[in-house]
């Protein structure tokens, strides 16, 4: 179940952090007063059952739209949330006119096969069912995850990173040699186009955060921020030695690759 292709597709995300990173159409306001509905229907797993399933395994699951990350050749990509845990749904079939439908806190029934992708989990051949309810998650703060065994328990999940500095942008070819970027004038720069450097404004923004002495790599990801949202601009002013908190979804490819959505100085 692995993908072909994968970053061909294109979309819009909302960001619930206050300040430069939220977008202007306001979709992850925050969690919804009732919570979610923690009840599941015949044959639904729980997110522990969902966890604990095999890759390749059929899995049905009921979560709510978290955010929508694009929508191509009428295939959608999601990520959801119920009060358990988080799913990424990859290249579900569904009309535009669904895709539309399918706003941020809309429940959904989804049946697909469990399946992974250099470390993201993930679920593939997907079919869904819009239900009633809604939902939308609060960000949680997985700061004291970074660097440890737990984070990973929070993968795909909407969260929040605080009070990380600013490192200049780094990068690695080998998973060993670390290179820090620099610009045609030799200028150490906190932010870069491409994981290595190579790209141009449009491309994904990745920068380097630390935390307790250890630094990762995080990333404005285009297709669901592109180069108009407030975010990516946010991204594009980082400063070295600052620190911020960025709010995000916990996608993973071989290691923590969070996608920033907010982006607040302290």
């Amino acid at each position: 179940m692995k993908k072909a292709l994968y970053g061909i597709l294109a979309l819009t995300m909302a960001a619930s952090l206050a300040g430069c990173g939220s977008k202007t159409d306001g979709g992850n306001g925050g969690s919804s007063a009732a919570g979610p509905d923690t009840t599941k229907g015949e044959g639904v797993m729980t997110y522990a059952e969902y966890a604990a399933a095999a890759v390749d395994d059929k899995v049905t699951i009921e979560a709510y739209v978290q955010d929508k990350q694009s929508w191509w050749d009428n295939k959608g990509t999601f990520f959801a949330q119920d009060a358990d845990g988080a799913y990424y749904i990859y290249d579900m079939p569904v009309s535009e006119e669904d895709y539309n439908k399918l706003a941020v806190g809309t429940k959904v029934k989804i049946t697909g096969y469990k399946a992974e992708w250099s470390g993201e989990v993930e679920i593939a051949e997907a079919e869904y069912e819009i239900l009633d309810g809604s939902w939308v998650a609060e960000a949680k703060d997985v700061t004291a995850d970074l660097g440890t065994d737990k984070l990973i328990d929070s993968m795909n999940q909407k969260v929040v990173f605080k009070g990380v500095t600013i490192e200049p942008a780094e990068y690695s070819e080998d998973g060993k040699t670390v290179t820090v970027y620099k610009n045609d004038a030799g200028e150490e720069q906190a932010y870069m186009y491409k994981w290595n450097g190579t790209g141009a404004q449009g491309d994904d923004v990745y920068f380097t955060v630390s935390k307790d002495g250890k630094n990762y790599s995080f990333l404005v990801k285009t297709y669901l921020t592109d180069s108009s949202t407030d975010v990516y601009k946010a991204a594009e002013a980082l400063e070295v030695g600052k620190t911020y908190d960025l709010e995000g979804y916990l996608y993973w490819y071989n290691g923590p690759n969070p996608y920033i959505t907010a982006i607040k100085a302290n």
